[in-house]
């Protein structure tokens, strides 16, 4: 791998969930596709170096962290607006992705990518279908993936063993970018028996897990008169908290379910435009975290957020949560931006290796520009980053070491026929059956 190092720019150091910190005109050595050194500017010969980007002027910062996305599913964007959770995905999300046929997953998982990337997110937690085309696609962006092949029930066996095929398959592919998991869908869709299929297959192949449960509190209570346990317990029950767990959502979580998440290291997935997007509930980031469990945010599919923009998210978890507890002091800038970087690295069991501008980490890096009218005067960068941010502040994206993005142009992704080939598909993908769906939604 090449050598690159970052001149002259600022610094964002997330030193912990209540501070951080802005050091001004640092360098960034990187080899190996990781950060050899962060020292103030002009001790570091740039001669030394394969490539040599000026930053001065822009702030270098971790890569944002998706942690909970089914990026493919921009190919239906717009398609399902202004209704309810069941109508969501029983009308619209579930009849439409019948139309998903061979390259489409492909096609849309590098469409989101590169929105992801122009928007500073370099890896994504994916949990979707034909994912060995998302695997590819994440490969040829450049990017990041932790990645699991969403299975349900009333696949049975062979679903689960295609999605321990592609796990075994692609496991630390594309130079270690890409780590994989399993990802049955959630305990509404995968019986008891199934959960404890895919937690016995988790803990054989030392597998993470990735799953949805606790929407909404509509799902805790219909589990609850079904069996007497909540979609937390359920898991629990089952032996997937016996594994490493990302749970999407837990908007519907109890508080006995949250100090069973925080018991059994399980972490949660935040995406609050899909909360208010589809009237759920939402998760009590403050109080999740006050029990010692690691959130990380996550944007959703496009059908139920519009965008994968991480910072739209940053911005309505740090306001939302402010509104629900009443505090204006709650979730303060650090531990936002916290949320966004090492918090989702954490979630994702990658704490020790994503989410810092420390030696020896990934070098997954994000040059911002904080120079626009929206910034100024900019008293305060962390503010800035957490509720001023457009997409377009993001200037380079890093990762691995490598430059996939430069001054806005994307270096790994031809855009222009990523956009034909979707405009292409509109017709095709926006047919609408309803009685014709891959699942039904009862909770």
């Amino acid at each position: 791998m090449t050598t690159l190092l970052l001149r002259g720019c600022d610094v964002l150091d997330i030193r912990g969930p209540r501070e951080a910190a802005i050091l001004p005109e640092h360098d960034v050595l990187i080899a190996g596709g990781r950060i050899e050194s962060v020292q103030p500017s002009g001790a570091a010969d740039p001669a030394a170096f394969d490539e040599v980007i000026d930053a001065r002027g822009l702030l270098a910062m971790p890569g944002l962290i998706n942690t909970h996305a089914h990026t493919p599913m921009v190919l239906f964007r717009g398609l399902a607006e202004d209704v309810p959770l069941d109508r969501w995905f029983n009308e619209y999300i579930w009849p439409l992705e019948k139309n998903l046929g061979e390259g489409d997953v492909y096609l849309g998982m590098t469409l989101g990518l590169a929105e992801m990337i122009r928007g500073g997110v370099t890896t994504v937690n994916e949990h979707y279908f034909q994912m060995h085309e998302a695997a590819q696609a994440v490969a040829d962006a450049g990017t990041r993936g932790v990645l699991g092949w969403a299975i349900f029930g009333d696949g049975g066996q062979p679903m689960l063993e295609r999605a321990i095929e592609f796990t075994t398959h692609w496991q630390g592919r594309a130079d270690g970018r890409i780590r994989t998991l399993l990802a049955p869908h959630a305990p509404y869709t995968c019986p008891p028996d199934y959960l404890r299929l895919c937690a016995d297959a988790a803990a054989r192949l030392n597998l993470p897990i990735h799953i949805h449960a606790a929407e909404n509190r509509a799902q805790t209570d219909s589990s609850l008169a079904r069996s007497g346990r909540t979609p937390i317990e359920v898991l629990d029950d089952t032996g997937i908290l016996q594994r490493p767990t990302i749970i999407a959502h837990a908007c519907g979580a109890t508080d006995a379910d949250i100090a069973l998440m925080a018991a059994r290291r399980a972490s949660v997935a935040h995406c609050p435009k899909t909360y208010l997007k589809l009237a759920m509930d939402v998760a009590p980031v403050v109080r999740l975290r006050e029990a010692g469990v690691a959130v990380g945010l996550g944007s959703d599919g496009a059908v139920s957020n519009n965008t994968l923009n991480l910072w739209e998210a940053l911005r309505l978890t740090a306001l939302i949560q402010k509104d629900r507890t009443h505090s204006a002091e709650a979730l303060p800038l650090a531990e936002a931006l916290y949320l966004a970087t090492r918090g989702g690295a954490e979630a994702l069991g990658l704490g020790d290796q994503l989410g810092q501008m420390t030696p020896g980490f990934l070098a997954d890096i994000v040059l911002v520009d904080l120079s626009g009218l929206h910034h100024q005067p900019l008293h305060n960068p962390a503010a800035s980053l957490v509720y001023n941010m457009e997409t377009a502040d993001v200037r380079t994206v890093i990762v691995n070491g490598r430059v996939i993005m430069r001054d806005r142009r994307l270096l790994t992704i031809d855009e222009a026929e990523v956009l034909r080939q979707a405009r292409e598909t509109r017709s095709r993908l926006a047919l609408r059956r309803v009685e014709d769906r891959i699942q039904t939604y009862a909770p």
